[in-house]
């Protein structure tokens, strides 16, 4: 009995609180409705916990209440598609979820079940279950494949190119802006007109059908007789990938010669069995052998052709520094140099002005340099997430550097702690097979509507892959600059061309640089970006100068905007210049 009128006076409770709920909604503003939303959501499920007892009006009073959810609910999602520029239909979000409408609310159900059904859907229309169906075009082209794989310094990339050479007209895709200025240069000397296309520069050559580009820079719409793609095991690193993964799928050639490290073998005849290409493999192996040096390295025991290898610009810094009081004149490479600077640091090296080679990791892939001796400064290195031991093949591949070939008999890797144990079992070990080809979002994810930008990337990278050779790219980075830029509310096209733009969005300045452009560009001086200016006369502020010089170069490329290419060229070369001419005075 007492049970029974608690519930009827909870219900006429309820059923006098409905008028009263209707006016408070009837006089709020739609950007307050929240808390009545929650509060008829909680009154409909205290209505349905007295479905049983057949109370007088019940029906009146639900519907009444499921009424006014309504109402509220439409509201709320105008509002909504007002603020995010969205078409969302009332009736359609609900229909998806009736239950969760009830537990949960309309923008919970939208946000959590509607948009992401849809836009599934709209990536199932707009990205194929297969990446290299997204290249309609390649896949009529009757394609040979000459996959060129092997240790470093055994003229897999030579061979390559002397081919590239006898075409009527080609591509060559390098890792990076040096090894593209290298054979660009290559080319030109011995008599095959060459253009020069990088994210920094270009130089166009004229009766010239051949190109040297950096791999992003592919034009995937031009057909090439013969092409190189140099480097191929990229193909799987977690941001640069993608670039690899869309030149083997996409590029339109009916000859491709692939170069790279042995370990990227499977992965490779797996894509192209998938593509239906035919394909021949020539591996290549060291004439000049690889010998452990027995004896522990120290800094006094440095000699004419040894390459220093540590994992720091401050240890590269340190050690230069150390030799040039000791009066032994060295080089030194980092990934911070520029390519020119790094031009003048190698040619100091080969003519001999320089005794030895300071350098990090990033003369596993360069040009090719007279070194003797690699020396192992650290068998450790910080990867960007840990610090951990060198892999079997990033061994391979530095230690590969010494000993070249028609230069040296044997080449000699040590290292300044007791681990030839470990050098040896990583040079002797087969390295551990790439499995995956790494793809990034496409333009076509600029079409999709119904999400910020930001939004949709996220959800297509938590999307899994239906086959199991390829990957999502990391894509943080993109979704960084997509954060910063959000304040200007830039049309989605305008956003995928930003955050694409080649730049190291986690260095603060240059993250505050590229805002100052935006800034410029779209609110402040419309159609144009001011002029970088150097500031300070440390080599990290003329290092930091040339990468602003560099991303206003992109900048102004990628937003036709009229500027001059020549000075950034002139400035470029005085910048670094000085680089080196600092680093010969550390």
């Amino acid at each position: 009995m007492k049970r029974a009128q608690k519930a009827m006076r909870e219900f006429e409770k309820l059923k006098s609180q409905l008028r009263q709920t209707e006016n408070i909604v009837n006089h709020s503003k739609d950007s307050n409705l929240w808390n009545p939303e929650a509060n008829v959501r909680k009154k409909i499920k205290a209505l349905k916990n007295l479905s049983d007892k057949q109370f007088k009006e019940y029906n009146e009073v639900y519907h009444g209440y499921l009424k006014l959810l309504d109402n509220i609910s439409e509201r709320l999602l105008k509002f909504y598609n007002k603020k995010n520029s969205t078409s969302y239909k009332f009736k359609e979000v609900v229909e998806r979820d009736k239950s969760g409408y009830i537990s949960s609310g309309i923008i919970s159900v939208l946000v959590t079940s509607h948009i992401p059904t849809i836009i599934a859907d709209e990536f199932t229309k707009h990205f194929p279950a297969n990446p290299k169906d997204e290249y309609e075009k390649a896949r009529k082209i009757k394609r040979k494949i000459i996959l060129h794989l092997g240790e470093t310094n055994t003229g897999k990339t030579y061979k390559a190119v002397e081919r590239l050479k006898q075409a009527e007209n080609g591509v060559y895709l390098a890792p990076l802006r040096i090894l593209a200025l290298e054979n660009f240069e290559k080319l030109n000397r011995e008599g095959v007109p060459c253009h020069l296309i990088t994210g920094e520069e270009e130089i166009l050559v004229e009766d010239a059908k051949h190109v040297c580009s950096t791999i992003e820079k592919l034009d995937a719409n031009k057909i090439y007789d013969v092409a190189v793609i140099d480097e191929i095991q990229m193909i799987a690193d977690s941001q640069r990938g993608q670039a690899w993964t869309r030149a083997l799928l996409g590029i339109q050639c009916s000859e491709i010669h692939i170069c790279g490290a042995i370990n990227a073998k499977e992965l490779i005849i797996k894509l192209l069995d998938d593509c239906g290409d035919s394909y021949e493999i020539i591996e290549y192996w060291r004439q000049t052998p690889l010998e452990i040096l027995p004896n522990l390295f120290t800094l006094k025991n440095a000699t004419k052709g040894d390459a220093l290898v540590a994992f720091s610009k401050k240890r590269v810094l340190e050690l230069s520094k150390y030799y040039l009081e000791k009066g032994i004149k060295n080089s030194v490479i980092y990934g911070d140099l520029p390519p020119e600077v790094r031009k003048m640091q190698y040619q100091s090296f080969i003519n001999g002005e320089s005794t030895i080679l300071i350098t990090t990791d990033a003369i596993g892939m360069g040009v090719n340099l007279p070194i003797r001796r690699i020396i192992f400064m650290n068998l450790q290195k910080f990867d960007g997430e840990e610090i951990r031991y060198l892999t079997s093949q990033e061994v391979k591949q530095i230690s590969g550097r010494a000993g070249r070939k028609g230069i040296y008999d044997v080449g000699y890797v040590g290292c300044n702690s007791y681990d030839q144990l470990f050098l040896k079992e990583n040079l002797e070990t087969n390295d551990e097979p790439l499995s995956r080809a790494v793809i990034g979002p496409s333009e076509a994810i600029t079409k999709i509507t119904g999400l910020p930008l930001k939004e949709k990337l996220a959800l297509w990278s938590t999307e899994q892959e239906k086959l199991e050779i390829y990957r999502k790219m990391d894509i943080r980075d993109y979704l960084l600059v997509l954060e910063n830029i959000k304040y200007y509310k830039l049309p989605e096209m305008i956003e995928y061309k930003l955050m694409k733009l080649p730049f190291d969005v986690n260095d603060p300045e240059l993250l505050q640089c590229f805002l100052l452009f935006i800034e410029e560009y779209f609110k402040l001086t419309p159609g144009k970006i001011s002029n970088p200016r150097p500031s300070g006369g440390m080599l990290f502020d003329s290092e930091r100068y040339y990468q602003k010089l560099n991303l206003y170069y992109s900048f102004s490329k990628n937003f036709n905007i009229d500027f001059d290419p020549n000075w950034v060229y002139k400035e470029r070369e005085n910048i670094s210049k000085k680089i080196n001419s600092l680093l010969l005075k550390l």
